[in-house]
């Protein structure tokens, strides 16, 4: 009995995958998915992590357990995996926070390299107590805090309770829809950060726009979508009904095409 315990107990512990090493110097990309098809294309464009979602159209929620599972699998990049539990705002509910507690572990038990996510208090401030609470279970995987970063009141001052409770990296598009309107932010925040914290910089970047923004702001990790309308192979189409909120969403879905992560990558490695 107590070898089929200690068999059990050794079963249950959280898998630990070693974190993917990067070269010194090279500017990371990291692309944001939902499903395996995107994850083996990001990887094979040269993208250094993914970013594995659900509910991309809401901005990000965490992704299944068999998700995370079947990438994990698919791939040897890294995978952080968002820790979401609705759309929305980011100031949660005990019950909503004991399901990113829960989702953390889950992470972990998959062999997830880092989780994603953010709390915030009523008045825009970061969450400071909760927050390192869940970094705290996150450990040792990496930590980055989204883009509840972008919401909150004061940047400066949310950078430093990032700080403070121990994250290991913001994603951030400078409170602006594109990262090109928000240079100027996102140079102050590079600066303000002094090595302390990682600043991702995110926000509409395209091959057209990251050097841009990466010369000007200094910024060594890059965050992009370039997920690309892909028309459903159904022959029978039922145009009476909607199953989503999204209009004509029931014959498309996005994806993330290897061609467009292998541009951006040379874009970035051209700088």
């Amino acid at each position: 009995m107590q070898g089929r315990a200690a068999d059990g107990a050794r079963k249950s512990l959280p898998r630990v995958v070693a974190q993917p090493q990067i070269r010194p110097g090279k500017t990371l990309l990291e692309i944001c998915i939902d499903s395996v098809e995107s994850a083996a294309a990001s990887e094979r464009g040269g993208a250094d992590r993914v970013e594995l979602c659900a509910g991309l159209p809401e901005g990000g929620t965490t992704p299944s357990a068999g998700m995370i599972a079947a990438v994990r699998k698919k791939i040897e990049i890294g995978v952080h995996v968002m820790v979401r539990p609705r759309g929305g705002d980011f100031c949660y509910s005990a019950d909503e926070f004991g399901v990113m507690q829960r989702d953390i572990l889950i992470a972990k038990q998959l062999g997830a390299n880092g989780v994603v996510f953010g709390l915030l208090n009523m008045d825009g401030t970061v969450d400071k107590d909760r927050m390192r609470q869940l970094i705290d279970m996150a450990r040792p995987l990496k930590v980055t805090c989204h883009r509840a970063f972008d919401m909150s009141c004061d940047l400066e001052h949310a950078l430093e309770d990032l700080v403070v409770v121990g994250a290991d990296r913001i994603l951030t598009s400078g409170s602006k829809r594109s990262a090109v309107d928000a240079m100027p932010t996102l140079k102050n925040l590079v600066q303000q950060s002094q090595g302390r914290i990682s600043v991702m910089v995110c926000g509409e970047l395209s091959t057209a726009n990251v050097k841009a923004v990466l010369g000007y702001s200094n910024a060594t990790e890059v965050h992009a979508g370039l997920g690309t309308t892909v028309t459903s192979s159904m022959k029978f189409r039922n145009q009476k009904i909607e199953m989503g909120t999204l209009t004509n969403s029931e014959y498309q879905h996005m994806v993330v095409k290897e061609s467009s992560v292998r541009e951006l990558r040379a874009a970035i490695d051209s700088l």
